[in-house]
């Protein structure tokens, strides 16, 4: 779980990174959050961030999947859209997450599929849909993003 050596990377972005020697898939993961969440990203771009993430083990009492799991896919994969779109010489720091909640789902696997509605000098923003494995959608969410200067080291 919470593995990205598959990631699909545009090869400009891999170039990028790679000559700063920095290892985009270490950098564009879920994090230690997301790891334990069983988060996945199966393709990355600024124009497209696709991820995949367990119902079990991220459920509320009721054995539904917790609306706060789905608010963490969709920031995992709104963050990554935005930091993929602010460059290297940038952090996407989260600033607005909105979800509504549409269905429930028990069981299997949820897709987030994160495309941009904004991309400024400043800010970030994506729409996140969430689907369950019959491809109902789960959950609508929007992130915007403030694109941050890279701090000097």
């Amino acid at each position: 779980m919470g593995e990205h050596s598959s990631v699909k990377f545009p090869q400009g972005i891999i170039d990028e990174y790679a000559a700063l020697g920095v290892d985009l898939p270490a950098l564009f993961s879920a994090g230690d959050l997301g790891t334990r969440m069983g988060v996945q990203i199966k393709e990355a771009s600024a124009e497209r961030v696709v991820g995949t993430m367990p119902v079990e083990g991220n459920t509320q009492p009721y054995g539904l999947l917790h609306g706060g799991a789905s608010a963490v896919l969709a920031e995992t994969l709104g963050s990554v859209g935005s930091m993929l779109h602010g460059g290297s010489s940038k952090i996407a720091v989260g600033v607005d997450l909105n979800c509504t909640h549409h269905r429930g789902a028990r069981s299997g696997l949820v897709t987030g599929v994160a495309t941009p509605v904004h991309r400024g000098r400043s800010t970030a923003t994506y729409e996140i849909v969430i689907t369950d494995e019959q491809d109902r959608r789960v959950c609508s969410a929007r992130l915007t993003c403030l694109l941050k200067d890279m701090p000097k080291s």
